[in-house]
C-alpha cells in the first residue's frame, strides 16, 4: 500500500512538472531574449564628443538678496552634472559651457482667505541661462527658467526660508539640466 501511494504521488508530480515546463521555458526565453536599457539619469551626452563642461558661478542681480542662496544654487548646479553625467568640470574652454546669473527672488501673495487677507505667499526665483555646446552650435541657448514654493502667511519667511530655497533651486537645477544635456 505504501508502496503505491509513493508511486502515484511521483505520477502526479510529474505531471505537475510536464504541464508547468512550457511556462517556464517560455519565462527563460522572455528574459534571455529581451533587453531594455535605461538611462535613470536622463542625460543623452554623446561622450565620444562631449568630455568637458565649464559651469560658472552665477551672480545675483536681483533687487532683492538672500545671501545663502547664490552658493546653494552655484553648488547644486555643479553637483547635478557631477552625479548625473561623466563630464568633467573645467574651468575654461569646456565642450559645454553654462552660464548665466540669478536675476529675480521675489515674495508674491497667492492665494487670498475668505476674510480678504494673504492666505499664501509664494517664494520664486528667476534664473537667466545661456547654454553653449561647442560640439554642436545649433543646441546654443539663452533662456529663463523659473520655480517657485508656496507657504502660509502666518509663517515668517526667514523660518522658511532655507526650505524653501533649497526646494527652489533643486528644481531650477533640474529644469537646466534638462534643458542642456536631456534634450527632452
Amino acid at each position: 500500500m505504501r508502496q503505491q501511494r509513493t508511486y502515484q504521488s511521483t505520477r502526479c508530480a510529474g505531471r505537475c512538472l510536464r504541464s508547468l515546463l512550457p511556462f517556464y521555458l517560455f519565462t527563460i526565453l522572455l528574459l534571455t531574449s529581451c533587453s531594455v536599457s535605461y538611462k535613470f539619469n536622463g542625460a543623452s551626452i554623446d561622450y565620444t564628443k562631449t568630455k568637458t563642461i565649464q559651469i560658472a558661478d552665477f551672480p545675483i542681480r536681483s533687487a532683492y538678496v538672500w545671501a545663502p542662496m547664490g552658493p546653494m544654487f552655484n553648488n547644486r548646479l555643479k553637483d547635478e552634472f557631477a552625479s548625473h553625467t561623466k563630464l568633467s568640470q573645467v574651468k575654461r574652454n569646456g565642450d559645454l559651457k553654462i552660464e548665466g546669473e540669478i536675476t529675480q527672488y521675489q515674495q508674491r501673495n497667492k492665494s487670498v482667505s475668505a476674510e480678504g487677507y494673504s492666505a499664501q505667499t509664494e517664494l520664486s526665483i528667476t534664473v537667466n541661462v545661456r547654454f553653449t555646446n561647442n560640439v554642436n552650435h545649433q543646441e546654443d541657448f539663452e533662456r529663463q527658467f523659473t520655480a517657485s514654493q508656496a507657504y502660509e502667511t502666518t509663517q515668517s519667511l526667514s523660518s522658511v526660508q532655507e526650505e524653501l530655497v533649497t526646494e527652489i533651486i533643486k528644481d531650477l537645477c533640474d529644469q537646466i539640466f534638462n534643458a542642456t544635456v536631456a534634450n527632452w
